[in-house]
């Protein structure tokens, strides 16, 4: 590896910030090719591109890796069915009746959740500030799912992509958490058999589509699409978030997701032509400072 890649290799600020940008692509992407490339199959061709594109990467390390990963094979399935397959799938699925400004400002509940499931799950130490930050982004994003109307959860009336993203949410806090207990395995080897599984648990599901007659046309706005998601959210993005969690643990990279909704509302309103609506900013507001009010309650336990 250059010196370069070698830095940037070594920068787990930099490595999460670029995965944060291209993942906020995805949701613009997602919502750009709903209704033209149906959302099990842009899933599905994602991963199979994506396993092709790392292969001949991962190759020399797989075979060295491999039974590590064959002595791991529970928590590697976790892996790729929690934050692989099933979180892209409901992203698609749900930006098909939502706006991937929602799906974005949904998506930044995922650090407050990770510190939640980890207090719940794992007795990790969290303190009353990180309590409070965690309440009040999970206000926010409700804020944003009953568009300002907050008293419509009590009958249910929610719009149903958020719904689908909402679930996807909450799975991938779960293989944030998971990654900690990885095996420690190359970077390479982890993504291609997590990938490759990926493909593997969504083939089903996109052979309904096919069978359902959900196709769609090789126009270059859809295959451009489905390659730009496999390149980018995908090979490099789960590539760089991987490594930075591997750097400085899960609950810190996952707050670096609270630049997702920065950088995807700006892709949404300017490429999309999305309204930014009074009660998104209500919603970023309140995440933002429950983002603030987790941070600055980590640094305090820090420091003591």
């Amino acid at each position: 590896m250059s010196g370069l890649g070698a830095g940037l290799w070594r920068t787990a600020p930099l490595l999460l910030a670029i995965t944060m940008l291209f993942w906020a692509g995805n949701s613009i992407a997602g919502r750009a090719l709903a209704g033209v490339v149906p959302p099990m199959t842009l899933t599905f061709w994602r991963w199979v591109l994506a396993s092709l594109l790392v292969a001949p990467l991962a190759w020399p390390h797989l075979k060295r890796d491999w039974p590590e990963l064959r002595r791991r094979w529970k928590t590697v399935i976790l892996l790729a069915v929690s934050g692989v397959a099933s979180f892209g799938a409901l992203l698609y699925w749900g930006l098909e009746s939502t706006t991937a400004l929602n799906s974005l400002l949904m998506q930044a509940a995922i650090p407050p959740l990770i510190l939640f499931f980890g207090f719940v799950l794992l007795r990790d130490r969290i303190g009353v500030g990180a309590l409070v930050g965690v309440a009040l982004s999970l206000a926010g994003v409700l804020v944003v799912i009953s568009e300002g109307r907050p008293w419509d959860l009590l009958h249910l009336r929610l719009n149903p992509g958020d719904g689908i993203i909402l679930i996807g949410v909450v799975l991938y806090a779960g293989y944030s958490l998971l990654l900690r207990r990885r095996p420690q395995v190359h970077p390479l080897s982890l993504l291609l058999v997590t990938f490759i599984l990926a493909a593997l648990v969504i083939a089903p599901f996109y052979a309904h589509e096919l069978i359902q007659g959900r196709t769609f046309a090789p126009t270059p706005t859809a295959l451009g699409g489905i390659l730009y998601v496999a390149l980018f959210p995908s090979f490099l993005a789960y590539l760089c978030f991987n490594r930075g969690v591997e750097l400085i643990g899960s609950a810190p990279a996952g707050q670096y997701m609270h630049l997702m909704p920065v950088f995807g509302a700006v892709l949404a309103i300017t490429l999309l032509g999305e309204p930014f609506h009074g009660y998104h900013a209500i919603g970023v507001a309140l995440i933002a400072t429950g983002i603030g009010a987790t941070a600055w309650a980590g640094r305090r336990s820090a420091a003591r």
